[in-house]
C-alpha cells in the first residue's frame, strides 16, 4: 500500500466496528511504512512524528513485547485523532492509546483525553498511585465512555487488565484494590 494512504486508513477506524474494525487494524500493520526500531525486537514505527514522545512510547512498547506482543507505533496524521499503538499477539490485534502516568492525581484526566481515540487504553504507571483512587477513576471512565472496553495497566513488571464488565461490577473497587496492592 502507498504511504500516503495511512491517514485515510486510520480515519476509517472511527467508522468501522466489529470484524471490519479488526480487519482494518490488520490491514494497517501491513503498511510498508512500518519499520523495525533499531535495537528493539518486535517494535515497529511508522515515522518520526512522535520524536518528543518516543521515550515513553518505547518504554511501554518494551513492556508489551515482554508479554508476547508485536507493537506497531502509529503515526499522528494532522486532523485525525489516533491511538498510539496496535498490538498483535497470535493473530489478535488491539489498538491502544498510551497514557503515561507521572503525577499522583492524573489518571482521571488522562483517561478522559482518550475518549474518541480508541476503546482500549494503556496506563503506564511511573509513579506510586493509590489503588482505591485508581479504581474509582477507571470505573468513572467506563461510566462516562460507553465505547470503552479495556484499560490495561503496566505497574513495574506487573500487568493488570480491567475490562468493562469487571469495572462496572459493584465489587470492582474492593477487588481491584486487592489485586493492585
Amino acid at each position: 500500500m502507498p504511504e500516503y494512504d495511512i491517514a485515510q486508513e486510520l480515519a476509517l477506524l472511527h467508522v468501522l466496528e466489529g470484524a471490519e474494525f479488526v480487519r482494518q487494524l490488520k490491514n494497517i500493520i501491513q503498511f510498508s511504512i512500518f519499520k523495525p526500531v533499531d535495537g528493539e525486537n518486535d517494535i515497529y514505527v511508522a515515522d518520526a512524528s512522535h520524536a518528543e514522545d518516543m521515550p515513553s512510547l518505547l518504554d511501554a512498547a518494551r513492556k508489551a513485547v515482554a508479554l508476547g506482543n508485536k507493537v506497531y507505533i502509529l503515526p499522528n496524521p494532522k486532523g485525525i485523532r489516533t491511538a498510539d499503538f496496535i498490538f498483535e499477539n497470535k493473530g489478535i490485534v488491539k489498538m491502544f492509546d498510551l497514557k503515561t502516568i507521572r503525577g499522583k492525581a492524573s489518571v482521571g484526566n488522562r483517561l478522559l483525553e482518550s475518549i474518541g481515540q480508541t476503546s482500549h487504553v494503556l496506563l503506564n504507571m511511573t509513579t506510586q498511585y493509590n489503588g482505591g483512587r485508581l479504581a474509582l477513576e477507571i470505573q468513572s471512565y467506563f461510566h462516562l465512555n460507553p465505547q470503552a472496553y479495556e484499560v490495561m495497566i503496566f505497574k513495574g513488571k506487573q500487568v493488570f487488565t480491567v475490562k468493562r464488565k469487571f469495572a462496572l461490577q459493584k465489587s470492582f473497587i474492593v477487588n481491584f484494590r486487592k489485586r493492585y496492592g
